[in-house]
């Protein structure tokens, strides 16, 4: 018998009293300085560390209201934010910041506390973890920095507990900033109740998968885990940690069925660093998926050395559609450097594997690395067209402050600390080995169009057009802004 875990029916004791509380997605700076931003033309997800955050204040009893700046109803005029988040009459406003979006929040906390001195302003997510309390000593119109997870810290400030107690917090007193003691991590992830969704405006119809991602809609995103025990060069674990925490199999199913029976998800992309890390866990959900279909399908990633044959074959009869793997380089020497244990022969292995099981393998790439050079380049360009695959992504590297690189990013190449660029569309870092941000565009631009002209990806993807058709209508009403972009990886002569 399948335990129910906590979800949002909101019966819990109500606190002492009952705070107003806005919580914030900056739209921040997510494409490319001068051309047209098409991220959530393409792909809009729902933020849901906020609504993870938003879920546990309402089970206290607390009215909270997600205001989603990149969301479908969302208003590009900073005034108009401002004014909308104030209607809500709020107590404390908490935004969540990466690090591109961490002034455009600032831009609208500062405002917020000219409107109105009394409410209180907490920033938290991945930019404040990494960098924490010189945040506070440089911009004076935040009251509070959350360090790491949010849900009991944001819900202990609400209670009114002695800000002085309240472990990950970091606060101001008089012109002294102090920092309390690091919360301990949310060990049983099941004690959380589902995110709320219901406090995301035009969900789930307004919010939408990467295109042909999918057959069936509408979409939604979820998460099964926290923290990552791998040390990749370019990540950021400052919110999670190092540790591997997990939703267990029968959590993750009332999840999903959550989501179908309440919003009438068809398919999830599952946006886990490690979904199979733990095997048994994902054996079970396809157990479960299987043993009781929910009619949806879902996307998962893998890393390389977690997905033996059986476990691919569970997942395909479970519902998986499409499984990513994170590739980064063809050069095997970039790899060691930055994502030790990933070797290139278990690479194409593992996408042979998945492609023959009869699931679509999309790969993950990263252009512009320390050590990186025009060789390496084509190399991994080479290496891509090699393996066949159904899609791929090629982010361009950036240097997030709390990434193991950060520390010595310096002594390896050149670095435009605009954080308003660090969003991995823009090259803001520079090898030793590349000449120019211009010849990495160049060579971004040409080998991602490189693997969308290829004829046998034309072809593959042409067999499948009639499954995608949501897809298709979708691109048909937006033709113009797509085009707009593609002109952005035109080769420059």
């Amino acid at each position: 018998m399948i335990k129910t875990p906590p979800h949002n029916h909101y019966l819990a004791t109500p606190p002492r009293k009952r705070l107003r509380i806005v919580l914030v997605h900056p739209a921040g700076s997510n494409w490319i300085p001068g051309k047209k931003d098409i991220t959530v033309i393409a792909n809009r997800m729902a933020p849901l560390g906020l609504l993870s955050i938003a879920a546990y204040l309402k089970q206290e009893g607390h009215a909270v209201f997600v205001h989603d700046c990149l969301g479908p109803g969302a208003v590009t005029d900073h005034i108009a934010n401002i004014k909308k988040i104030l209607e809500y009459r709020p107590d404390i406003v908490g935004f969540s910041a990466t690090t591109s979006g961490f002034l455009d929040g600032y831009l609208m906390a500062e405002s917020i506390k000219k409107a109105n001195n009394q409410v209180r302003i907490i920033f938290g997510g991945v930019h404040i973890s990494a960098l924490g309390k010189v945040l506070l000593e440089q911009f004076k119109n935040i009251d509070f920095l959350c360090m790491g997870e949010g849900e009991i810290t944001l819900s202990q400030l609400a209670s009114g507990k002695d800000v002085s107690a309240i472990d990950g917090l970091i606060w101001k007193e008089g012109n002294q900033v102090r920092t309390n003691p690091v919360r301990s991590q949310i060990a049983d992830l099941d004690t959380l109740p589902f995110p709320a969704y219901e406090n995301l405006e035009g969900f789930p119809r307004g919010y939408h998968l990467p295109l042909f991602s999918y057959i069936r809609s509408p979409g939604s995103t979820m998460v099964t885990s926290r923290g990552c025990p791998y040390q990749c060069s370019y990540c950021d674990r400052s919110v999670f940690g190092r540790g591997y925490r997990y939703h267990s199999a029968q959590y993750i199913y009332e999840h999903m069925r959550y989501l179908r029976n309440r919003f009438g998800i068809r398919h999830i992309n599952i946006y886990d660093d490690l979904f199979t890390m733990h095997q048994k866990r994902v054996e079970s959900l396809c157990k479960l998926l299987t043993s009781k279909p929910l009619g949806i399908q879902f996307n998962c990633a893998v890393r390389i050395g977690h997905a033996d044959d059986q476990l691919l074959k569970k997942l395909k009869d479970a519902g998986a559609l499409q499984i990513s793997v994170g590739i980064e380089s063809g050069d095997q020497k970039l790899l060691e450097c930055h994502k030790p244990g990933v070797y290139l022969d278990e690479v194409r292995d593992t996408i042979n594997r998945i492609q023959k099981i009869g699931l679509r393998a999309k790969g993950l790439f990263m252009m512009g690395l320390p050590g990186e050079t025009v060789e390496s380049i084509k190399k991994t360009s080479d290496f891509l067209m090699s393996l066949g695959l159904d899609d791929m992504n090629m982010s361009k590297f950036t240097p997030f402050p709390g990434a193991p690189i950060w520390k010595t990013i310096l002594e390896h190449g050149t670095l435009d600390n605009d954080w308003c660029k660090m969003n991995c569309l823009n090259f803001v870092f520079v090898p030793k080995g590349i000449d120019s941000k211009e010849t990495l565009d160049q060579s971004y631009n040409q080998h991602v169009k490189r693997f969308y002209s290829d004829g046998q990806w034309r072809k593959k993807f042409r067999g499948r057009l009639w499954e995608h058709r949501g897809s298709i209508r979708h691109f048909i009403q937006h033709i113009p802004t797509f085009l707009e972009a593609r002109r952005t990886f035109e080769p420059k002569n």
